[in-house]
This record gives structure tokens, C-alpha cells and sequence, in this order.
């Protein structure tokens, strides 16, 4: 909660100036940032209440992740935004699939690992059908184009495989071939010419000040924007880069204003903040009272943690900018929602389980 709190505050005053310019009430963003979090919240108190062995259902896990598959493909009837097809409009309501496939994938895998459990050493139950499943969504994500979120899918698999007890050759043949898979994709889609998404933005990493452009200018004003919040930051609500310089503000780049209003002192308590719920969901893993549970919490909470992980590195330009969102903290009512109710799940998995308090 004390990040969801914090989240809201930080995207608040990074949204104002942004909405002031769209001709909206300042407010605007928040507001409706605020709605989705009471909505997430209401969901949260539920699932955190509500058995989550009601998920450990064959129908379930393999209809959620069947319904996601179909809306990332309905995703390319719409529009491109910002290069890329990742979103369904319904009015001026908008939605990514791919929130809705990291928790289809979670649970799917730990539904499937829970009952082979004891056939996870074998390469048929432990790597073929996970390696299947991973595929049909990387192609599909790759497609739209969707780098980050391909990523962190992935991760949330292949973490899940460990953890369920594949065979160290079997796993590391499975990143090999997916790996492989990747460059192939890679490469023939740099022959082909239809690659210029990622090569820009690997381009703009590689030096964003060398020339600075509408494709580097976005990284290189988050950098101005952590470089001037030093170590204390400007104060709360005094950011000048989200005063139109920096785009994204509201969303992908908020951390930056969070660097730039409360310093390398703020930053790091937010970072400490989202450790702390890494080590707690993955100590309620630890504890969880049968395989599915504790395949279910480490998913959720690999998901929060690497998502963060990786925002932080692309807003500080340790890797390129592949667009994707910090968990609480970035706009967006479905990403919210979903979070929230995830945090239900491993909070009713806790209940379930043996902690010392």
C-alpha cells in the first residue's frame, strides 16, 4: 500500500502539466489513476479472502490463457500507437492483453508443474509443453512489437520452470532454443528491413546525446531529469522536465521525476520498497502450504520485480528503451487493477500458510 500511496502522489504531479496541455483539469490523470486504485483495492480485499485454490482449475488455467491469446491477436485490428499494436480500444477506453497474459501464464504454469510435478525431470512434461505455450505468446508479442513484455513473460515462465524442477540441461536447452529463436526473428527481421522499431531505440541507447532527435530525445531528458534531482531532489511537485520536456511522464518515465523531485534519496527508498515486496511474496512462496501456491506467489512477485527492474533500467539507460511500465507508479487503470488483485492472491496465499510474525 505505501507504494500504491507513494505511486499515486508521483504520478500525480508528473500528469499535471501534461493534462493542463490537453486542455484538462490538472487533476485529470490522477483522478481517474485514484478510481482504478479503489477499484484494485476492493479487488485485492476480496482474492485476499477468496481461496485461491479456486484458480487450480484445469478450465480456469487453460481458458484464461486461450482468451488472451485471442485478444493479443485482436490487438492488430486497432491502430498502431507510438510504433507499436498493443492495445484494444473499446471508445476511449483502452486495455493491453499482455497485462492479462502475465497472470494467464502464471497460473497456467503452475497449475500444469502442480500436477506433473513429479514428472518435471523429464523433458516431456518439463520443458516441451512450456516451451510450446512460451512460444505462441513471444511470436505474438514480438509482433506487435512488444520487446519488454515478451521479456518479462518469458522470465515469469522460465522462472517457474526452475523453481517447478525441470533438469538443469533440459532448462538450459529451452534458453538456448528460445534464445536461438529470438535471434533468428531478429535477424530476418533486420534483412527484411521491417526491424526499424528496435534498431532506433538500440541506436538512441547506444549515445543518446551524440544526436539528439525525436527518437533520443526522450532518453536523454530523463537523464537530465535524474542528473538534476542530485541527492535530496527539488522538492515534491517542483520537476521542470515534466513541464512537456520529457514525454511519458505520466507513464513509462515517472521514475525519472521521482529522481528529479526527491533525489537519489527518494529513488533508492523506492527501489528499497519494491525489494521488500520481492522478499516478502517470495518468503510467503517459501511458506506456501502446496506446490501450486508457492508456484502462484513467486510468479506473481517474480512479475512486480522484474517489471520494476526493468523500468528503472530503461528510464536510467542501462539497457534500451523497450517500453514498459513501473508497477504502481505508471498510469494506466488495467496494469492498477491487475497488480492489485495479484497482491490479493499472494496475500490469501499467506493466509494459508505457516508465518512466523
Amino acid at each position: 500500500m505505501t507504494l500504491l500511496v507513494i505511486g499515486i502522489v508521483m504520478m500525480f504531479s508528473a500528469s499535471y502539466a501534461w493534462a493542463v496541455s490537453k486542455n484538462l483539469p490538472g487533476t485529470y490523470y490522477a483522478i481517474k489513476q485514484m478510481q482504478s486504485a479503489a477499484i484494485g483495492v476492493v479487488a485485492m480485499i476480496i482474492l485476499t479472502f477468496w481461496d485461491y485454490h479456486w484458480f487450480q482449475n484445469k478450465i480456469f488455467a487453460y481458458g484464461l490463457y486461450i482468451v488472451s491469446l485471442i485478444l493479443l491477436c485482436l490487438v492488430f485490428l486497432f491502430e498502431p500507437s507510438n510504433g507499436a499494436q498493443r492495445w484494444i480500444w473499446i471508445g476511449n477506453f483502452s486495455f493491453q492483453p499482455s497485462e492479462i497474459m502475465k497472470f494467464a501464464v502464471t497460473i497456467l504454469f503452475a497449475y500444469l508443474i502442480s500436477i506433473h510435478y513429479d514428472r518435471m525431470g523429464t523433458f516431456r512434461y518439463g520443458i516441451l509443453p512450456y516451451l510450446a505455450l512460451l512460444g505462441i505468446v513471444a511470436v505474438l508479442m514480438l509482433k506487435q512489437p512488444h520487446l519488454s513484455g515478451t521479456l518479462l513473460i518469458c522470465t515469469i515462465g522460465l522462472t517457474l520452470i526452475f523453481v517447478g524442477g525441470a533438469k538443469i540441461k533440459h532448462f538450459a536447452a529451452m534458453i538456448g532454443a528460445g534464445a536461438a529463436a529470438i535471434a533468428g526473428f531478429v535477424v530476418f527481421k533486420t534483412v527484411t528491413g521491417e526491424l526499424n522499431y528496435f534498431s532506433v531505440r538500440f541506436q538512441s541507447w547506444l549515445d543518446p546525446f551524440a544526436d539528439v532527435n525525436d527518437k533520443t530525445w526522450q532518453t536523454c531528458q530523463s537523464l537530465i531529469a535524474i542528473g538534476s534531482g542530485g541527492m535530496f531532489g527539488l522538492g515534491l511537485g517542483e520537476s521542470r522536465q515534466k513541464y512537456l520536456y520529457l514525454p511519458e511522464t505520466k507513464n513509462d518515465f515517472v521514475f525519472a521525476i521521482v529522481c528529479e523531485e526527491l533525489g537519489f534519496v527518494g529513488a533508492i527508498t523506492v527501489i528499497l520498497l519494491f525489494a521488500m515486496l520481492v522478499f516478502r511474496g517470495l518468503y510467503i512462496a517459501s511458506k506456501a502450504p502446496d506446490k501450486f501456491g508457492m508456484l502462484v506467489a513467486i510468479g506473481l512477485t517474480v512479475q512486480v520485480g522484474i517489471q520494476a527492474l526493468l523500468n528503472i533500467a530503461v528510464v536510467s539507460n542501462f539497457i534500451p528503451n523497450t517500453g514498459i511500465s513501473l508497477p504502481f507508479f505508471s498510469y494506466g487503470g488495467t496494469s492498477l487493477v491487475m497488480l492489485l488483485a495479484q497482491m490479493g492472491i499472494v496475500l490469501n496465499i499467506s493466509r494459508h500458510s505457516v508465518i512466523e510474525k
